[in-house]
């Protein structure tokens, strides 16, 4: 049943049969646009093939939980354990897994990267996209990129219903964007070049473009599109006259339509239905996020709005 359901993903299992006894197959996933981020075990020792790019086009990254695994791609055959994750690029490869490891897995197309490059470099990429196929995770980077892994994992895993879908293309956009920025790649250079200041009518133009699609899924390509520039411009000048990315901006944007919802409430409206209208999933984390922007709780609002009309 196992080989079958992973067969369907056109993935394939090896495993041996003196290791059935031990094995114990567990998947969850967290299904974003054009993305996935899975927990995965095998609790016995096991080999899996993921074949190449004729069959499935994705970027896998995996970061390790517990003992090793071996990765064999076209870097080579590389270890993957607690201290460092593996990149392999669409040209497939062979997973032999360690009894009792676990790790979470995330699979991104091609085309969603080359998307966010041409995002970001503000020109399609003539190259198709190359990672080194390490990552260190004991490094800033390679921190930074755990952290948004575990970060989404968390939010979009810990809801009552399924995630918003702003809430899913923002943590997609997260993800790719960091990886691109903090992993070395063959674009690493480029995206390091475009660092030059921009038109204020070109910001403007964003701002205006986000503000008017708060409701709405909104990637960083289209934000880029709205302004005009390239997007590693975009994103240095909102961090250096903001102190924000575009899309965390965006976040706050929408911080402030949920605190108007809010001071606005009608019979029958509640903070969390307000919440989850505009794409905050996580009400534990919206309410920190709140707090630290407003300086009160959503429920606090909420309820000297409600005080006013009785």
């Amino acid at each position: 049943m196992t080989r079958g359901f992973m067969a369907a993903k056109e993935f394939y299992l090896d495993l041996p049969a003196r290791a059935a006894r031990a094995f114990d197959f567990a998947a969850s996933a967290v299904y974003l646009p054009n993305s996935y981020l899975g927990y995965i075990q095998y609790g016995a020792a096991a080999t899996v093939r993921v074949p190449d790019g004729r069959a499935r086009d994705d970027f896998f990254i995996h970061f390790p939980l517990h003992g090793q695994a071996e990765v064999i791609n076209d870097a080579g055959s590389i270890i993957c354990r607690p201290d460092q994750a593996v990149i392999s690029s669409p040209a497939g490869h062979r997973m032999h897994a360690g009894a009792g490891s676990t790790r979470i897995t995330l699979s991104i197309t091609a085309a969603a990267i080359a998307g966010q490059v041409a995002a970001l470099l503000g020109d399609v990429p003539r190259q198709p996209l190359q990672f080194d196929a390490t990552v260190d995770l004991t490094s800033a980077a390679g921190r930074s990129i755990n952290r948004q892994i575990r970060l989404a994992i968390a939010d979009l895993d810990d809801t009552a219903s399924p995630a918003n879908p702003m809430m899913a293309s923002a943590y997609e956009q997260l993800i790719i964007t960091g990886l691109l920025l903090h992993q070395a790649n063959n674009y690493s250079s480029a995206l390091e070049r475009y660092s030059a200041r921009v038109a204020s009518r070109d910001v403007r133009r964003a701002i205006d473009y986000m503000q008017g699609h708060l409701g709405e899924p909104v990637t960083l390509a289209d934000i880029v599109a709205a302004s005009g520039i390239p997007g590693r411009t975009l994103m240095k000048h909102f961090k250096d006259n903001r102190g924000m990315s575009p899309m965390r901006y965006l976040r706050h944007a929408r911080l402030v339509r949920v605190r108007e919802a809010l001071m606005r409430s009608r019979p029958g409206d509640s903070v969390t239905d307000i919440a989850l209208t505009w794409g905050f999933n996580h009400l534990g984390r919206f309410s920190i996020e709140y707090r630290h922007q407003f300086g009160e709780s959503p429920s606090e609002t909420f309820r000297r709005s409600r005080a006013k009309l009785s």
